[in-house]
């Protein structure tokens, strides 16, 4: 064989077996929506170690207040300081993800976090405290959970939902994991040796980040955006159907934290011990975390406009608490109040059911380039209520004497955003039927106005058509 032809049939190996870089670069057609579970579990892990961690973290509060000989509100603090720093600081984690990637911002996250921890460990005041624990490892927790959330949903289509669902059921496995670990921690190391391990612990928020692979898909902007405003995805307040999502999520918001904070004391209010009370609230954590994978499912089916189902079942939740605020007295400390136990069910079933959708619904409303941008808004929108719900409903508790009034409000709140979502694009049904025209693909947001097209939820083609006029 000639030598010009070897190096031609070399060279054709080369290029079969070596894609260009053109070919490289190009971005599949949708999200892969499979053989992608370990980012799942990356964000199942990020959920557990920032939110998780948070619920388990009050019980090393009265060791700090004897130790400091300090109340319990001012430890309470500490826990408040690093929600809201966690929750308002999002749309910043949001932002950088999206100029330099959610892999890096994660990894740098955790490594704040873990300081924060260790920082914390050699606390000599309780500002200490509010430094590391609120400040430092809250910022942490801000870079880690919107990017990582928001990269989840970029990776799925037909079952994002359900992988949505199945990542925030980190929080209730982790708190039932690490409360009984941490308590151990600390009768064996004291607070201080406690606090330094927990920073081991989180330092493993960096390899979560290792495994969130960056994902080319056509929805995504030519480039990065350069203006803080434009980061931070302030835009998406334009669009008239966002608007109405945050108008109601931060409505939602305002009650939806209630029973985080005060079940269990409503439940000793109503005469319940202690055991009873803790009772109430682990079946409604069971009954939260179920749900979040059955709704995820169920939602994933297309059988139901997700916007539909948000508003169904954010309603659902606020009537919950309403039946929790209203269950009367029972019998004594003995009584394990199956009256409540019932109405703790059925609100953690609702609660855990809108959770996945109120993160799913999001890249039909703004397209996948915008998710991650989103979710942070999201987090900060929740924040605000988060913020002044709580202490709202513990005015309350003293202006009346018990939490019915407390409950009352919170689910009249919730009520409120989710009539507000009544507003968004197949929230409602139409009058008559119509013939089913092409789906815009998921990229674009198939939420978004589109000419003559009647616009499916992420199932695809198995969708049931809606109808209109």
């Amino acid at each position: 064989m000639p030598a010009s032809q070897r190096k031609h049939r070399r060279g054709g190996f080369s290029h079969r077996c070596l894609p260009t870089p053109q070919t490289a670069m190009t971005p599949p057609a949708g999200p892969p929506d499979g053989g992608w579970g370990w980012v799942a579990a990356a964000a199942f892990a990020v959920n557990g170690l920032s939110y998780g961690l948070l619920r388990s973290l009050g019980l090393a509060f009265p060791d700090l207040a004897e130790h400091f000989d300090r109340s319990a509100q001012d430890t309470a603090w500490i826990s408040a300081l690093a929600l809201a720093v966690q929750q308002a600081a999002s749309p910043v984690g949001s932002a950088l993800s999206t100029r330099w990637g959610a892999r890096p911002v994660v990894m740098v996250g955790g490594v704040l976090a873990s300081l924060g921890f260790v920082f914390s460990a050699f606390a000599r005041s309780l500002l200490h405290l509010y430094l590391g624990l609120g400040l430092l490892a809250g910022s942490g927790w801000a870079l880690v959970f919107a990017p990582a959330l928001g990269t989840l949903s970029r990776y799925f289509s037909r079952r994002r939902v359900l992988a949505v669902g199945l990542a925030l059921t980190g929080n209730g496995a982790s708190s039932l994991l690490l409360a009984p670990a941490l308590q151990l921690l600390l009768d064996t190391f004291g607070w201080r040796g406690a606090l330094l391990l927990l920073g081991a612990i989180t330092l493993h928020l960096t390899p979560c980040g290792a495994l969130l692979l960056p994902l080319a898909l056509p929805g995504d902007p030519p480039a990065p955006p350069r203006s803080p405003l434009a980061a931070l995805g302030l835009g998406l307040f334009t669009r008239r159907a966002f608007s109405i999502f945050a108008l109601g999520t931060a409505l939602v918001g305002g009650g939806y934290f209630v029973p985080y904070v005060h079940l269990a004391p409503h439940a000793l209010d109503r005469g319940l011990g202690g055991y009873g009370a803790a009772l109430v609230v682990a079946v409604a954590a069971v009954g939260d975390a179920g749900a979040r994978l059955v709704c995820g499912w169920l939602a994933d089916q297309g059988w139901v406009p997700l916007p539909r189902l948000l508003a169904v079942f954010g309603a659902l939740t606020g009537l919950g608490l309403w039946v929790v605020g209203l269950v009367p007295v029972v019998g004594g400390e003995e009584s394990w109040g199956g009256p409540l136990l019932a109405a703790a069910v059925a609100y953690g079933l609702s609660a855990g059911s809108y959770a996945p959708l109120v993160f799913g619904v999001l890249p039909g409303l703004v397209g996948i380039g915008g998710v991650v941008q989103a979710t942070g808004l999201v987090m900060m929108l929740m924040s605000l209520g988060g913020l002044l719900g709580p202490p709202l409903s513990g005015f309350l508790r003293d202006e009346t004497g018990d939490f019915t009034t407390s409950f009352l409000v919170s689910g009249s709140m919730i009520l409120s955003g989710s009539f507000i979502y009544i507003g968004l694009p197949k929230a409602l049904p139409s009058c008559g039927p119509a013939s089913p025209p092409a789906t815009p693909p998921p990229e674009r947001g198939e939420l978004l106005p589109a000419p003559q097209a009647v616009l499916l939820s992420p199932g695809g083609p198995r969708s049931t058509l809606d109808t209109t006029c």
